[in-house]
């Protein structure tokens, strides 16, 4: 950590603190919002960095949040300024809201530098915005609070609990298989999302707001208190008074994110049974930050972890049951020396001092080490010469009889040849079938969309089939399930080998092994191999994705954000 500051080297007095033309306007024309002399005098100034939209329900309550946050920010003796980025709301943005991650992580980045702010707090909640805030912020490098928004009330229907997400895919493939009528579907909608928040189970949202707190740089609480309970508001003042902390003290992103921080971050998602797209999104953090992680970190550190927390999709509960039994502290107490114990945070304290008064209150909720859910319940990290670069699956979310499976290739060339044909009665498809999906990475949709967890062709839903092993350069919604291998790299779209599965190929997949096999001779794959380049999108932000995007065993960044650049800026916009 840097030497404490002191009122006159606050960044934002480079700008408050100037003489002449330049300070003239900065001050001038920020007392229009009825700013007083005092607002200028020398006090850390906070950055509210906000996703709040209507376009974004899990984050549309992020507005009163924003107040709790400047009370507290206020309460320590800074100036809070709230400002907007760009949101993606993951039910509704189209085609995918990943293509727009990288984006909103330069409009934060830029926010930031081209601010005059001390410190930041990051309001954040639906999936993408979560990872995209801290990509941006940790490029910067300055005092970072993250403070989500918290997860829905737990959803009901006739007596049963319903989750975000994971509900609704098994209630789909009812409507597919004649089992439930479209007005029961229908009906319920309200009654899976009956409050503001993001999704309620351990979804990718869920996810992100536990790792959040697993890295150190959310306060404690941050990840399963809901939205709407009042200590949310409560945790955003905290967090606002905090930041005020961390800038007098110097405490920037880089001495929180450390590598031990990344690392107990793997292990909690491994014990809470979170979504695969942590994987994505901690590579791509770590990039930033520039922590050295790999895919196999993921593997080497999480495979082994018990899974500890019963949550759908790979339980029975939702993220308001796990805020009861005792939170991800309970969680993260019970996983004891198997975290590094003395990682900083951005509470003051370690993680020791975090968790040394949590309690679990629910045992069937949340497990211990000596009895828990299931064993090994990290993802696993696959190679061979179907994935020479690597690719993913969730073990306990799959199906155990299918972990080692060798089954023919059914192969689906992108999106709307999946959509046009999964369902065909003349699909030449059984149960020991291995589905196949390329041309749907970044690259090839564009934007790497949610859609790995592809759909079990309607005969066969009909016949009782509810998994298959299936296996797609896409990814998958953290509320998903199923014996489902993702992220294969190189994707189909720059040559790799997924685009030269046909037909009746047969693929091997040994979970236990950790390979993932195209069992065709080399000199067969060699003749099927295209010489012929990707057609490149031309215009606008597309182009800039496709010419610039790194592959998933890199995070699907862009390769000239990687690192930190600081927030030094020269120049000004007046004269002397």
């Amino acid at each position: 950590m840097s030497t404490p500051k002191t009122d006159s080297t606050w960044r934002s007095q480079q700008w408050f603190g100037a003489s002449g033309t330049p300070g003239f306007a900065h001050r001038s024309w920020m007392r229009s919002q009825g700013h007083p002399d005092r607002v200028f005098d020398g006090r850390p100034v906070i950055g509210i960095c906000n996703t709040f939209s209507e376009l974004t329900p899990c984050n549309g309550h992020l507005r009163e949040i924003a107040e709790h946050v400047k009370r507290g920010v206020l309460e320590a003796g800074g100036q809070p300024f709230e400002f907007p980025v760009m949101s993606l709301g993951e039910t509704i943005v189209r085609p995918t809201s990943m293509l727009f991650r990288n984006l909103v992580s330069m409009d934060v980045e830029e926010s930031i530098r081209a601010n005059p702010l001390d410190g930041v707090v990051l309001l954040c909640g639906c999936d993408k915005t979560t990872p995209a805030l801290m990509m941006g912020a940790a490029s910067c490098d300055i005092p970072t609070i993250v403070v989500s928004g918290g997860p829905m009330l737990n959803g009901s229907y006739r007596g049963q609990k319903i989750g975000s997400g994971t509900s609704l895919w098994s209630m789909a493939d009812d409507v597919r298989a004649g089992r439930m009528s479209e007005q029961e579907f229908r009906n319920v909608e309200s009654c899976m999302s009956r409050s503001a928040g993001h999704c309620n189970t351990m979804g990718t949202a869920s996810t992100m707001a536990s790792v959040v707190e697993a890295l150190g740089i959310g306060l404690p609480g941050n990840a399963s208190i809901p939205a709407v309970d009042a200590r949310r508001r409560v945790l955003a003042r905290d967090a606002g008074a905090r930041i005020v902390e961390l800038v007098r003290e110097d405490v920037r992103m880089s001495d929180i994110l450390t590598r031990e921080a990344f690392e107990n971050a793997i292990r909690v998602n491994a014990a809470i049974g979170g979504s695969t797209n942590a994987v994505v999104h901690l590579l791509a953090l770590a990039g930033r930050i520039e922590v050295e992680l790999s895919l196999e970190d993921f593997d080497r550190n999480g495979a082994t972890i018990p899974l500890l927390v019963n949550l759908m999709p790979a339980g029975d509960h939702l993220m308001e049951d796990l805020f009861e039994a005792g939170g991800l502290l309970a969680v993260m107490r019970e996983l004891g020396d198997l975290l590094h114990q003395d990682a900083i945070t951005v509470s003051g304290g370690r993680v020791r001092d975090n968790v040394a008064d949590a309690e679990i209150w629910d045992s069937d909720v949340i497990t211990s080490l000596a009895a828990p859910i299931a064993e090994n319940a990290g993802i696993a990290v696959l190679r061979g010469n179907l994935a020479p670069g690597g690719a993913i699956i969730k073990p306990v979310a799959a199906t155990e009889a299918l972990l080692q499976h060798r089954g023919r290739a059914v192969v689906f060339h992108g999106a709307d040849d999946l959509r046009a044909r999964i369902d065909d009665p003349d699909l030449d498809v059984d149960e020991s079938s291995v589905l196949i999906l390329h041309g749907v990475g970044p690259r090839g949709y564009p934007g790497m969309p949610e859609i790995g967890n592809l759909p079990i062709p309607k005969k066969l839903l009909r016949a009782g089939i509810r998994d298959m092993v299936r296996i797609s350069d896409a990814r998958m919604s953290g509320t998903a399930y199923g014996t489902v291998v993702l992220h294969v790299t190189p994707e189909g779209a720059v040559g790799g080998p997924l685009s030269l599965v046909r037909d009746g190929d047969f693929i091997v997949l040994d979970v236990p092994a950790r390979t993932l096999t195209l069992d065709v001779p080399p000199a067969e794959l060699e003749a099927r191999r295209s010489q012929s380049r990707p057609e490149k999108r031309r215009g606008g932000y597309l182009q800039l994705f496709d010419e610039h995007v790194l592959q998933a065993d890199q995070g699907v960044d862009f390769d000239f954000l990687v690192g930190r650049r600081g927030v030094e800026v020269t120049g000004d916009n007046h004269w002397e």
